[in-house]
């Protein structure tokens, strides 16, 4: 290597920086919104839940912070309100017609399973496109057949496979959602692969194995303690799963020259879990608003912005006018991503 490469090379090693994702949130301030949101949407008969869609989503994007700038959310409530408002007539106007003509719904379920991709869509833009950091915003940009494909064909040819097939449809719907997505006129990329998920889905099926063995050897012993450690492994095998393929998410993840490092461990997101459930159980789901606190902070506190080089290259994509229709239509009709 020549001088001038070494003298490169070291320039941009000490260039890089390691930001924290922090979340700021207080779980008291947030469930102050939440009960207030409650009985404002009770009190106008669903009217202000588009008010308290931006207000909940507004506290989120404001307490998350990178290297000391928060994130912001530009959704305006009216915006929210008139698409919703139009999902839920359509959503009536469908309910009548079909009490009217059972025909008109079995079409409408037809028209809706080839609609969704459509609306997902839609849903992913308006939400990246309300998003910003440092005054530029996120967008998302998808075509009808990519949604199409991880949202029913890869799912079916991994359900058509006996299952060897199903980390390739979780690999494409990480790059659908990673590479369709800009940080202004900048792409993500997701270069994750089918042996990385393979990998994780491996470790899954081989402790299941273990933990049928270890049930069926002990059931007709001591059937309490199977049955425990029964539950005890299905708990562990999801908690696994989540936090192995989201750490593989954010590790595969690049911005330009930037990556991310995750490093979330089952025994750090187990125990958020486990306190979150038996706190939501105890206070009969007042704790809900925290226990989302609790979870966010918990995630980003796992990650960190690698930052290679300057922030200050990437330039504002022109805005495009993205309706909320997709997401409120989603949500109406039970599909919201």
């Amino acid at each position: 290597m020549s001088d001038q490469e070494s003298t490169s090379a070291t320039k941009d090693q000490s260039e890089t920086k390691k930001l924290p994702i922090e979340f700021k949130g207080d779980g008291l301030e947030y469930f102050k919104i939440w009960v207030v949101n409650i009985v404002l949407s009770i009190v106008t008969l669903g009217i202000y839940s588009a008010w308290a869609t931006v207000r909940n989503k507004r506290y989120l994007y404001s307490n998350t912070f990178i290297d000391g700038n928060s994130f912001s959310f530009l959704a305006e409530p009216l915006t929210i309100l008139k698409s919703r408002l139009l999902a839920v007539g359509i959503f009536i106007a469908v309910s009548v017609a079909g009490g009217i003509s059972p025909l008109f719904s079995v079409i409408f379920a037809i028209a809706l399973i080839f609609g969704i991709p459509f609306f997902v869509n839609q849903s992913l833009a308006f939400r990246m496109r309300n998003t910003a950091y440092k005054n530029i915003q996120f967008r998302f940009s998808a075509s009808y057949g990519e949604a199409f494909s991880v949202i029913y064909l890869y799912p079916l040819l991994g359900l058509l496979t006996l299952g060897l097939l199903y980390p390739l449809a979780f690999l494409k719907g990480s790059q659908y959602q990673a590479n369709n997505a800009a940080y202004g006129t900048t792409n993500f990329q997701f270069n994750g692969t089918f042996k990385d998920y393979g990998m994780i889905f491996l470790t899954v099926i081989g402790v299941g194995i273990v933990a049928a063995i270890i049930y069926a050897l002990l059931i007709g012993f001591v059937p309490g303690l199977a049955a425990l450690l029964a539950v005890l492994a299905y708990f562990v095998l999801i908690a696994y799963f989540i936090v192995a393929t989201s750490n593989l998410y954010y590790m595969r993840l690049q911005l330009a020259e930037h990556g991310f490092d995750a490093n979330m461990t089952v025994a750090g997101y187990s125990k958020v879990m486990v306190i979150n459930f038996f706190l939501i159980v105890v206070t009969l789901g007042l704790y809900l608003p925290a226990a989302q606190i609790r979870t966010i902070k918990y995630i980003t506190s796992c990650i960190t912005f690698n930052v290679n080089g300057s922030m200050d290259d990437f330039v504002a994509a022109e805005r495009e006018n993205v309706t909320a229709f997709g997401e409120e239509f989603g949500q109406v009709m039970d599909f919201g991503v």
